[in-house]
């Protein structure tokens, strides 16, 4: 049956009763953004009505088939970019879709961009992130595939928050890389070079695209170039480690639009339910045991954004290891906020990042 979503009271993992202050180094990026501000009642109530649902199959459900809106003056959809839907099998036989975007003048040998979608591993889909795809598909060298991973199921009960999950971790990295071993084994047919593969994902996508590049590079797989990690969760609040990296934006943002500090924590319990297990820690990109060798990195959030610190703590590490890393905050904007309000200023500044980098990485 389904499950009804309950979110906490009060969180598991983060201390909202200690004193607090803005912290130096990232705290002043949480201020007011004036435009965000004219939309953000009708952007709050719309997210409290779908944590109102009666059930996770509800929230799961929202938006589903419903293409992604694109930004003034970025490419459209229908005129640009044509797509299709292909299949495979993954390691354990499981079908796995993938939704293929291109242009319809695209260049043979093109790159791959890998995309991992949103959505917490419990929903979203292709679409969830899908202008961003749109944008990678119509520059005409790079062909865009979205992993349709398997994706967990929120048992969020007062007394079944402890359940094991559908398809627990590391399911969704297991079908992400299948995807990436897929294409690069379909180059030919997909019309890329399998030599030239972006990797990249929001929210939790952003986790799974960090996660791929470094099971690829643990495993010799070759090919990846570049990673674009937007929004990205890359640590458990419970593991992150506060001696090494500023830990504020769980606290400051804890009541952020979008989403919330509780929003999160209950992605995380469904994601990594048993923080006893024995690899607990495993599913964290910021705690591997080496960045050194990864491909160069885009990595852009928001200032307002419980995740905003998990993209600083992330690009330390990457840069620490002699990693290229490109990181952009947007002060006072919530998670996501280019896929929530497309019309806003920012997400121009937005797009144009992305697009700069995809020019230095696909040619």
């Amino acid at each position: 049956m389904p499950f009804p979503l309950i979110l906490k009271s009060k969180p598991d993992y983060v201390d909202l009763d200690a004193d607090f202050t803005p912290l130096p180094k990232h705290g002043h990026l949480t201020q007011p953004h004036a435009e965000y501000a004219v939309v953000q009642p009708a952007i709050d109530a719309m997210y409290d009505q779908i944590w109102a649902l009666p059930d996770f199959d509800a929230f799961r459900e929202v938006g589903r088939g419903v293409d992604a809106l694109m930004p003034p003056g970025g490419p459209g959809r229908a005129r640009d970019v044509v797509t299709e839907f292909l299949h495979f099998p993954a390691r354990d036989g499981y079908t796995i879709e993938l939704k293929v975007y291109k242009s319809p003048k695209m260049q043979k040998g093109a790159a791959l961009m890998l995309r991992m979608h949103g959505g917490g591993w419990c929903v979203g889909g292709h679409e969830t992130d899908g202008a961003e795809s749109v944008y990678a598909a119509a520059r005409h060298n790079i062909v865009v595939v979205s992993v349709d991973y398997r994706l967990l199921c929120m048992r969020l009960t007062a007394h079944t928050n402890n359940s094991a999950p559908e398809h627990p971790a590391p399911q969704q990295l297991h079908d992400s890389f299948d995807a990436l071993l897929w294409c690069k084994s379909n180059a030919e047919k997909l019309g890329i070079d399998s030599e030239k593969i972006i990797v990249a994902g929001n929210s939790a996508g952003g986790n799974l695209a960090a996660a791929v590049a470094i099971e690829a590079r643990n495993r010799g797989i070759t090919g990846i170039a570049a990673q674009i990690l937007h929004f990205p969760q890359v640590c458990h609040p419970k593991f992150f480690p506060k001696d090494r990296y500023e830990f504020g934006s769980y606290i400051q943002n804890a009541k952020a639009s979008v989403l919330s500090l509780a929003m999160d924590e209950c992605f995380l319990d469904a994601y990594v339910p048993d923080l006893c297990a024995p690899d607990a820690r495993s599913h964290w990109p910021l705690l591997a045991d080496s960045h050194r060798e990864l491909p160069p990195a885009l990595i852009q959030c928001g200032g307002n954004d419980v995740l905003r610190d998990d993209a600083f703590a992330y690009a330390e590490a990457l840069e620490a290891a002699g990693v290229e890393v490109e990181i952009h905050a947007y002060p006072g904007l919530p998670h996501c906020f280019a896929m929530v309000v497309p019309t806003l200023s920012d997400t121009q500044e937005f797009y144009r990042r992305y697009d700069a980098f995809l020019d230095k990485h696909a040619g």
